[in-house]
């Protein structure tokens, strides 16, 4: 309690004891804050990662099918020189 004062002791109590409180919360409410802002960068992490995944897959789908369009319009092209060389002569 409060030492005596022109205010009403009960008022300075009640006072007094939700200063406390806030104080008595804040620790709480700080690790509170951590653990969100670290599972927010942990998912946001997650979810880069995710993205360059399939991005990447992408890139890799299409760099396969320009390969074997290329392997099979080379011998495409082959046929159609011996062909026409043979055609030639």
């Amino acid at each position: 309690m409060a030492f005596p004062t022109a205010v009403n002791s009960q008022i300075t109590d009640s006072v007094t004891q939700a200063n406390v409180q806030v104080l008595g919360d804040a620790p709480a409410i700080a690790m509170g804050n951590l653990f969100q802002a670290t599972a927010q960068a942990l998912s946001n992490a997650a979810h880069n990662a995710t993205v360059a995944q399939q991005q990447t897959n992408i890139a890799a789908q299409a760099a396969t099918t320009m390969g074997v369009a290329l392997l099979y319009s080379l011998d495409t092209a082959s046929t159609g020189k011996a062909t026409a060389a043979i055609l030639s002569s």
